[in-house]
């Protein structure tokens, strides 16, 4: 049994989006095969799913993350590296990724699957996203893997740098809420926007009953950190980290 004619299209117009130009087109084509479509059409058990290209491409993907984090900060500890490369490829940056490329849009999978969400599932992103990458090195070797990773790692490293701003950030507007307030912040998504295949959501952050940040996000993380942002600027913390002296002003 073949691809189907609609699926083997998609597959290169997503190729030339994403400028790969395949050598051996269906190992691409079976990147982009996850395992439910092989479960309800059992007569196609001469194709194969994309879970041990995953396998392999998880594998590239680390060794090559763990060489661009040792050549671009070579201060940084041992420690320090294996955390930024834990972020780096961890599923939920990497599913932020594949939505991007469009991946989701292009996955064959059971129609079980796709009516259950599995287009948005950032299980299947990733793991679609690495098996790509498996596929990429296989037919054009480790340099051609690098140079369709390039961008995002700066971007991933910048954004983890970020995210750990964002942590404190949460972190510091619950310390001060419990210290001056007794309470804990709570955080609510109030909207939802965009497109499905990337949706941004709104959250906003209340500590009591009262509204003191609101930010927006590709994710609920994010959104929320956005919100804990916005409350300590609203606040009058942004630049504050805490002090004593801080925390009897606004006790006034």
């Amino acid at each position: 049994m073949s691809y189907p004619s609609d699926f083997v299209e998609s597959v290169v117009q997503f190729l030339a989006r994403s400028g790969i130009q395949p050598r051996r087109l269906a190992l691409f084509q079976q990147a982009l095969t996850h395992r439910s479509y092989l479960n309800e059409h059992p007569e196609a058990s001469d194709l194969t799913d994309n879970e041990r290209l995953e396998f392999l491409g998880d594998a590239v993907l680390s060794f090559l993350v763990a060489r661009w984090l040792y050549r671009r900060l070579p201060a940084a500890p041992e420690g320090d590296l294996t955390r930024l490369r834990a972020a780096i490829v961890g599923n939920e940056r990497l599913a932020q990724y594949a939505a991007e490329l469009g991946i989701g849009e292009v996955l064959l999978m059971g129609k079980g699957e796709g009516a259950g969400g599995g287009r948005l599932r950032k299980r299947n992103l990733s793991g679609a996203l690495e098996a790509l990458l498996g596929a990429l090195y296989l037919d054009q070797g480790q340099r051609a893997v690098q140079r369709f990773l390039k961008d995002y790692f700066e971007r991933a490293l910048v954004a983890v740098q970020h995210d750990r701003s964002d942590r404190d950030a949460r972190s510091r507007l619950q310390e001060w809420a419990q210290k001056v307030h007794n309470q804990t912040p709570s955080y609510q998504v109030i909207a939802i926007s965009g497109a499905e295949h990337a949706p941004t959501f709104t959250v906003a952050v209340w500590i009591g009953a009262e509204r003191c940040g609101t930010g927006s996000g590709s994710s609920k993380r994010s959104a929320a950190q956005a919100a804990a942002r916005d409350a300590l600027k609203s606040l009058g913390l942004s630049e504050a980290r805490g002090s004593d002296e801080e925390t009897s002003d606004h006790r006034r």
